[in-house]
């Protein structure tokens, strides 16, 4: 079974996200910021993470930096989920190392076709 660790300080996008991904097979972690995720990596990485950008104690891009900085020989795909749509937001994103962005609110087939695109689905 894959795995996917939900990032998000919304309790809400976390409800529904597992539920959409609990439904495309998925086991799945959650975190509340970029750190909790962060230490739920070091301990199990997961196959794919879904990531919020605007978060408390570390946001969605320091996150991403930190997880490139560990050099893991299996790095998880990381799948931006964010109200950030701009451009820049996403270039940005893709040139810090994310596989691939999705704008919320999502349904589950547009968070199934993302998941295809980088290989977790």
């Amino acid at each position: 079974m894959k795995s996917c660790l939900v990032v998000d300080d919304s309790k809400v996008i976390r409800k529904v996200a597992r539920h959409i991904l609990e439904s495309l097979q998925f086991s799945v972690a959650e975190a509340c910021d970029g750190q909790e995720a962060l230490n739920a990596c070091r301990a199990a990485v997961p196959d794919v993470v879904l990531l919020d950008w605007n978060m408390p104690v570390m946001s969605g891009m320091e996150f991403l930096q930190a997880l490139n900085d560990l050099k893991m020989a299996n790095r998880p795909k990381v799948v931006f989920c964010t109200t950030e749509n701009g451009i820049g937001h996403i270039r940005a994103a893709i040139d810090a190392g994310a596989d691939e962005y999705v704008m919320k609110p999502f349904d589950r087939d547009t968070l199934e076709g993302k998941l295809q695109l980088v290989g977790v689905a």
